[in-house]
């Protein structure tokens, strides 16, 4: 999955129109464009598109945990340098304050059956064990829940 496809996502899960998005990135002290946003959220095939880099995707989801859980005392956390999908799908469950139980739900309203255990190796260290990697497909399939869940809610 690409950031910008990440961020057309979320966007379109909550409804955010361009002030918001333009607001969620203040929120992690970096201040974007309106044009910023429209060209990242703009199609591949698109000559004004333009790549939405790991730092500005973090940024975003640095401000999206500021915005739905509130900003916390003291220095904001920098923003990743390089992202995994172990890191965007950390970033979300933060985000959104979700307990395990929560995640397999809304995996499951994505037609996604997996275990604790299976769930837990995601959010691990990457040097411990049990570490798995998220694959595009288990990120995919719970924006897909995400979307299920929060969309519908609207």
């Amino acid at each position: 999955m690409t950031n910008n496809d990440i961020l057309r996502r979320i966007r379109y899960t909550f409804d955010f129109d361009d002030s918001k998005m333009i607001a969620i990135f203040g929120l992690a002290g970096h201040p974007v464009t309106r044009e910023q946003i429209s060209d990242w959220l703009k199609k591949e095939d698109d000559p004004a598109y333009r790549e939405c880099s790991d730092i500005q995707l973090a940024i975003f989801l640095n401000g999206l945990i500021n915005d739905k859980r509130g900003k916390k005392e003291g220095a904001q956390p920098e923003p990743e340098q390089q992202l995994t999908n172990n890191i965007i799908f950390r970033k979300l469950k933060i985000a959104l304050n979700l307990k395990a139980e929560d995640i397999l739900e809304i995996m499951g309203m994505a037609n996604l059956s997996l275990s604790k255990h299976e769930l837990s190796a995601f959010f691990r260290r990457p040097d411990h064990k049990h570490y798995r990697d998220c694959k595009d497909q288990i990120l995919r399939k719970f924006l897909k829940g995400v979307q299920l869940k929060y969309r519908d809610a609207l």
